[in-house]
């Protein structure tokens, strides 16, 4: 009976209750808003000196901070891939073994994608009765078997790749707009981006979509989960007419203000159709701000080393902010230690789902320490393609191997840690730590500046901590198939469903599969 009432006791506080128990509410909505190579450091909230994010501090202001919260890969596609499993990369296949801790993706020209085997949310949150709609960039695989409609979600609008382009639909095509199953049009044809001016109207495109699916889910009164996965930040970056020279951070600003504009257009909405109490709201990024195209194209990672590519703080540490008015208090900070795969775990728990038994589960359930303040123990794990690069528990990071990327790219002027080598620690060569992992108190040293002397007590105590858990952690490692292996030009988006009724049809090339190359 005790075990009961804590049941029950926990369901009415989230504003739900078990089944069987009289009138019991229906679970809350959810919304992501995932953006796309945005900093830590691009929020007014966390330091951004010039304040153009008053949306975004406001929600933090209702809400709750996670300042200490991760993605689970310095890179786009395999970062959304861990999201909607809740497992890392390297278990649910989004990773390459073509070379060393290479950072793998899904251009256009790969042939692998989001395996059938993998449970992802919207598949899951369909048990419980929610409508799921994606809009914006899927990045999990462009084939029609990789579909996210085959996935688990009833609506799309957006595209299965970056924006990249143009491309002259003859050695490459542009990269296809979809609308739920067809294509309908592409990038820089029937969806313009100015590359000189940095014009775009993608940002209102997706922000009407985000409205119009809340407005039509509230008057069917069903559960929705709506996953809002933008990318204006990612270069080249975008924002719409009236947002262009309006920042003082140039059209990288420009983007981040119209992203935050539109945020608090949805929020908004929420309120006035009375369901913020109903809608929890989680706002993150899917890596760290590629500070290869900062300042103009690209943000900050604030105090942080590094950027996107990496798995120094700079790229893997993410903005990160719950809002659930009702439900969290108002003007909270949680020291937690979160990721983007905590995520799948808390969806699933609001929804009054279980995870899936059969598998590990990298996320956590968050609900105790958004809801309750609590703060859990557990360790964060840096990966780069197929290598554990780092370790996170508590405050300490140990680093088992280090690398920023090559020389030879380096000296081309590919620098993903510009003006911030640190001595042993950025390096241009793969460098193993395994026996002596560098460790770094990140409260004192967010900035990874300074490693803790391999003979001090503090090293040798924090290394009996960590190692265990490492250890323990690769007992459980069974990798996936890697799906980022193999490219093939002929599998690019030549033909894509729909492109019969626009006669848009292009004729592929020859097949010719082969290894993808990853340089970093």
């Amino acid at each position: 009976m005790a075990a009961v009432a804590v049941l029950l006791g926990t369901s009415l506080l989230l504003g739900w209750a078990p089944l069987g128990v009289e009138a019991a509410p229906r679970p809350p909505n959810i919304v992501f808003l995932l953006m796309d190579d945005m900093g830590w450091g691009d929020l007014g909230v966390f330091g951004e000196p010039s304040k153009e994010t008053p949306n975004l501090d406001r929600m933090a202001a209702e809400g709750m901070l996670f300042p200490n919260f991760y993605t689970a890969s310095p890179l786009c596609s395999p970062s959304r891939a861990a999201l909607l499993t809740g497992r890392l990369p390297i278990r649910n296949g989004f990773y390459t073994t073509n070379g060393h801790a290479r950072n793998a993706y899904t251009p256009q020209e790969i042939v692998g994608g989001i395996q059938d085997s993998e449970f992802l949310l919207p598949e899951l949150l369909k048990k419980a009765g929610y409508v799921n709609k994606i809009v914006g960039k899927w990045h999990m695989g462009h084939r029609p078997q990789f579909h996210p409609l085959r996935h688990g979600f009833d609506e799309w609008f957006g595209s299965p790749n970056c924006h990249f382009g143009p491309y002259d639909n003859k050695a490459r095509p542009n990269i296809p707009v979809y609308r739920n199953w067809e294509m309908v049009g592409r990038f820089y044809e029937d969806f313009p981006i100015n590359l000189k001016t940095g014009e775009a109207n993608l940002t209102q495109i997706y922000l009407k979509e985000a409205v119009d699916f809340i407005m039509k889910q509230q008057k069917k009164e069903q559960p929705f989960f709506l996953y809002w996965a933008i990318d204006a930040t990612h270069a080249p970056v975008y924002a719409s007419e009236s947002f262009l020279g309006t920042s003082q951070r140039g059209r990288y600003g420009d983007a981040v203000r119209e992203i935050d504009d539109s945020i608090g257009k949805i929020l908004t909405l929420l309120h006035n159709l009375g369901i913020q109490e109903k809608t929890f709201v989680f706002f993150t990024s899917d890596n760290g701000a590629a500070l290869i195209s900062a300042p103009s194209q690209g943000g900050s990672n604030g105090p942080f080393l590094c950027g996107k590519q990496t798995t120094f703080e700079g790229g893997m540490r993410e903005p990160a902010i719950a809002w659930w008015p009702g439900h969290i208090s108002a003007g909270q900070v949680s020291h937690q230690l979160g990721t983007v795969m905590d995520l799948f775990t808390t969806s699933l728990s609001l929804a009054g789902l279980k995870p899936p038994g059969d598998r590990e589960i990298d996320g956590i359930d968050l609900l105790p320490a958004i809801i309750h303040g609590k703060l859990i123990d557990r360790p964060i794990f840096y990966y780069r393609g197929n290598e554990l690069m780092a370790v996170r528990v508590g405050q300490y990071k140990a680093h088992y191997w280090t690398w920023s990327n090559s020389w030879r790219e380096f000296n081309q002027g590919i620098d993903f840690c510009p003006g911030q080598n640190v001595s042993g620690v950025t390096t241009h060569s793969q460098e193993e730590h395994s026996e002596l992992p560098l460790l770094f108190h990140l409260g004192r040293d967010p900035g990874e500046k300074f490693p803790i002397s391999v003979s001090s007590v503090e090293y040798r105590d924090s290394l009996q901590r960590i190692f265990p858990i490492v250890e323990e952690h690769k007992k459980t490692m069974v990798p996936a198939e890697p799906q980022l292996n193999v490219c093939n030009l002929a599998v690019m988006n030549w033909a894509p469903p729909g492109c019969e009724k626009l006669k848009r049809c292009l004729n592929p090339p020859e097949s010719k599969p082969g290894k993808c190359l990853w340089p970093h």
